[in-house]
Order: structure tokens, then sequence, then C-alpha cells
């Protein structure tokens, strides 16, 4: 959708432009649900989106903006340990220990030297590899903090946001889930209303042929140039011909399309094995008859030393007319892997008991009732590693054969920063080579063909 949004603004000529879907709606991991027993919203998806315009340009932002959607800020900095609630250095010399405090102010300063906000804001933009990362990871700069209870802290902190476990990314990637909870290098917000407004509002202004519930199963160069999709609408099976494809999956996903002819095949096996660092997230909503937990916390969310470190999010608090409360739960990593395998009840009776006592006694007191919860499971739908250990040139993330196959590109949130942000960042390359092709006579034509399309 990005993709073909950001070409039809920046193409030079009319482009005949055909979106398959295999489902029966757009919006891939940005969606917004409702729950059966009242008509009260919640994110199954992407919970919010990163906000870098206060350092400059912010494509994702701006798209927002043009669509004339209002955005709801959203923030947090209480983490809850042994269940104490942390939300300055002096909670956590009260809670940890002075030892805690002075390792968790020195990695701070590391973290901070190691990547300042401007560092932050363009990192991924140059396609190169950090020189200065660990070959073992992010978890040998995590075994620098020399507090047990502070590694813990920090390890808790990041784990719903990196989706995977220290070891599996680097340091970059790392430290930047780290900063990220400062609003000197980034904030949080939402579209009022849900995420999924975005998407919907993208989907009306699209001037292209979108055809859901039509799954590709096959592509390969077509003799007369251009390339062959095959796919099935149904119980059906069809093909179409198209000059360019732009392949927007999630990594995860690309394995469930064949690509035809050893060259293609052979370039995308290499993408593949290249980017093949799956991350996991499960995301479990559950709606009470009141918001229970606001005599005790405030904030939009809050970090939880439940499952290896999670996200509680105050759903409720996008709405603010809402009489209802939502409690969200983001795990990440091996601890939503395993528990996804149980069954939902297991789940939702995993999460609620995860409440620290402060809440449970405050849901006791309050007589709330549970009234329904909706899990939702993204097994490796994100990436742990965004780019690779060695990421490549942005041009080649994007078309891995240009000799080759030249109009075969590949857009995705695991080539940047596994963000709507990202999706969008790499929609916009992709956007800006093909029309930049167009407007130099350099598309690939089919044989005898004298139009532009894709």
């Amino acid at each position: 959708m990005f993709t073909a949004y950001e070409l039809q603004r920046a193409a030079v000529r009319p482009l005949q432009i055909t979106l398959y879907e295999s489902s029966d709606r757009l919006g891939g991991k940005v969606r917004t649900m409702h729950f059966k027993s009242a008509d009260v919203r919640y994110e199954a998806g992407a919970a919010e989106f990163y906000d870098y315009s206060h350092f400059g340009h912010d494509p994702l932002r701006e798209l927002v903006e043009e669509l004339g959607l209002p955005i709801r800020v959203l923030g947090g900095s209480a983490m809850v340990v042994d269940g104490a609630v942390i939300s300055s250095t002096d909670d956590v010399r009260s809670c940890l220990g002075g030892h805690a405090e002075a390792s968790l102010l020195a990695f701070d300063r590391l973290a901070r030297d190691r990547m300042t906000p401007s560092e932050f804001y363009a990192s991924g933009d140059d396609g190169h590899a950090t020189a200065r990362e660990p070959a073992a990871g992010f978890g040998a700069t995590l075994e620098t903090i020399d507090s047990a209870l502070a590694r813990r802290y920090v390890e808790h902190l990041i784990h719903s946001d990196l989706a995977a476990e220290p070891a599996q990314t680097n340091e970059t990637y790392g430290l930047q889930n780290y900063l990220m909870n400062d609003p000197s290098y980034m904030r949080l917000y939402g579209i009022e209303g849900g995420n999924q407004r975005l998407m919907d509002e993208l989907a009306a202004r699209l001037a292209c042929s979108v055809r859901t519930g039509c799954r590709v199963e096959s592509i390969e160069a077509a003799p007369s140039g251009g390339f062959v999709l095959r796919h099935s609408p149904g119980a059906d099976a069809a093909e179409d011909q198209h000059d360019l494809v732009v392949v927007a999956l999630p990594h995860d996903q690309l394995c469930k399309v064949t690509f035809g002819g050893a060259r293609l095949r052979e370039a995308v096996d290499r993408h593949r094995s290249h980017h093949d660092h799956p991350a996991h997230y499960l995301r479990v909503s559950v709606l009470f008859d009141r918001p229970f937990w606001r005599e005790s916390l405030s904030g939009s969310f809050w970090m939880l030393d439940r499952f290896g470190g999670c996200c509680m999010y105050d759903e409720s608090s996008r709405d603010p007319s809402m009489t209802h409360g939502v409690l969200g739960w983001l795990l990440g990593g091996d601890a939503a892997r395993e528990l996804a395998r149980a069954t939902d009840d297991e789940i939702v009776h995993a999460v609620l008991g995860s409440l620290p006592g402060f809440l449970s006694a405050a849901l006791a007191a309050n007589h709330s009732a549970t009234m329904e919860a909706r899990v939702h499971r993204w097994i490796g739908a994100v990436s742990a590693l965004p780019g690779g250990w060695t990421p490549m040139p942005l041009e080649r993330r994007h078309c891995p054969d240009p000799v080759g196959h030249p109009g075969f590109f590949l857009a995705g949130d695991y080539l940047y920063d596994s963000t709507l942000n990202g999706v969008l960042d790499s929609a916009e390359r992709v956007a800006e080579w093909i029309a930049a092709d167009l407007a130099e006579g350099r598309l690939p034509r089919r044989q005898g063909e004298h139009h532009e399309g894709t």
C-alpha cells in the first residue's frame, strides 16, 4: 500500500498498478479490532508509531498529517520490578540499591556516548555495518553492566521492543531499543479512533486495482520481458503479466511464494538467508468493566518484569470518553514464542496472573469484572536484526538481482527497523527508484508493449 501510494505520487507518467492481498483486508500488522461484548476498540497489531519529527523529515508523521488524521501522544516511564514501581533513578536506588543505580547510570552514559540523538535518527540510512559492533552481539554489551540487578532491569526494559533475546541482535539495534525510551531520542503516538484508520485512509486514496483474497503463488520472469504472477483467488488459479513487481511481504512470508527460474530463485534465497532473524510477539487484550488500575498507575503504558520483560498498555487511555477499561500485554522474544503454543484460555490466565500484587488488590477492591479477552499471535512476524549482521547497501537490499532482474524489488520493515516507519522508508526507496527509472526511460518493458505498468 505504501509503495503504490508513493509511486503514484512520484511517477511522471500514469501507471497501471495492481495490488495483490491474500487476506480479506488491507493493513497487515496494523489492525484495530473491537470486542464482542462491548463496542470497545483495541490494537491487535502495531501498538504505536514512532515520532522523529523533532529531528526533521519524518515521512510517516508527515503522511499522517497529510491524511488529516488526529494523533494521541503516548507516554510511560514506569517499570514494575518485584511489585514495586520504578520511574526515576531515585526509585532505582530505593528498590535495587546504590550499586544497581551506579551501574545503570554508567550503562546509560555508555549508550549515549555510542549513539547521539542525531545518530539515532540517521541509523540505517547509510547501509553499512557499524565497525564497533561486538561479534557476540548485544548480549556482550549488556554483560558490561556489573550489577546483575541493573542488567536484569535493562533486559526487561527493552525485551518487548526487541521481540528477541539480546544475543540475537547487534549492539546498534540493542542500543536503539534502549535509547528510544528517552523522549529526546524518540516519541510515540497513536491514531485517534484506531491505528487502522491510517491504512483505511491510505486505501481510499490508492489509484490502483486492489485484489483482496488473492494469494500470489509464484513469480517468474516472462520470456517476452516482465514477470508472470500466478495467483489463486478462491479455488481458481490465474496468471497476470506485469512489467515490474514489488514484493512487500513480511520476511517470514517470502517462503510461501515460489520464485521461478534458477537465477531469481537463488537471488531471493540469498536475500532470505541474509535476513533470516525471526523475532516474535504475542498480544493479549483484556476488557474490564472499568479501568481499576488508574489509581495506582498513570500513563499510556508500563514495563513489567514478567515473561522476560513485557509491556502493559492502558488501551482505554487512547479514548478519553471510554468508561470500560482495556489492558493490553505485549510479550516478545522466546517467552512470546513459548507461550503462544498454549491455548488462548491458558495465555489469558497467565497474563492475568502476571499482574503485580497492588493491581490484583485494586482489581478485587473495585469489584471489577473481566468481560472478554483476545489473543493475537505474531510469531516470526518481525526481525530481531533488521538489515542483517552486515547490512547491505540500500539498493541491494531492495533489488537482489539488479542485472538479471532489474524490475524485481523487495520492500519491508525487516530491511530497516521492524516498525511501520521502516516499512514506509523502504517503500519510499523503491518508489523513488522506479520513478527515476521511468523518468529516465529505463523502465523494463515487455516485447511488443508500449505502455508502462506495474
